[in-house]
């Protein structure tokens, strides 16, 4: 996915939610704080939102624009409406948001990006395989700053045998690199 690509989700979400802002906290949210990302870190197809001021539109998005739509067939790409809920975010995430807004390219619509320390502690939660190489792409690419994802992981709402082994692979994996 490309910074264009994902304007044009934010201009398409916004539009199909009657929303002008959009909180973005799937992978391809990196593209608001690095628009020119490297290729391993927006592989993704999928853009995931919820509107901010109508969630409850997030379905309507997802018809609209998810898998397998005539949006996603045009595009080569698509937009996965869900709830906030089904990520685990870090506390005080909203503060640190990435504001992506561009006259042309969305409209004025607003994409709110997690800032990516806030992506990458939220992408460790999952604990998937997928997950852990966005990761470790992000801190191979030095887009990461080790002790402020550290830092993230520390204020997640999670168990703290969780939090341990998340710590643990962060620093195998810092030491790998």
């Amino acid at each position: 996915m490309t910074r264009d690509e994902l304007e044009h989700a934010i201009r398409a979400a916004c539009d199909v939610a009657d929303d002008t802002e959009l909180w973005v906290f799937g992978s391809q949210a990196v593209l608001g704080t690095f628009p020119d990302a490297p290729p391993a870190v927006r592989a993704s197809v999928e853009v995931d939102v919820q509107p901010k001021n109508r969630p409850a539109n997030a379905d309507l998005v997802d018809g609209a624009l998810g898998e397998l739509s005539d949006f996603h067939r045009a595009f080569g790409f698509y937009v996965h409406g869900l709830s906030l809920e089904s990520a685990t975010l870090p506390c005080g995430w909203k503060e640190r948001v990435v504001r992506v807004q561009d006259p042309i390219g969305t409209r004025g619509h607003t994409g709110l990006c997690l800032e990516v320390h806030d992506l990458a502690a939220s992408k460790l939660v999952a604990y998937r395989d997928k997950d852990r190489d966005f990761v470790q792409a992000l801190l191979a690419d030095q887009l990461l700053e080790h002790d402020v994802l550290l830092e993230r992981v520390s204020m997640l709402d999670i168990e703290s045998e969780q939090r341990d082994r998340l710590v643990a692979w962060l620093r195998r994996t810092v030491r790998a690199l």
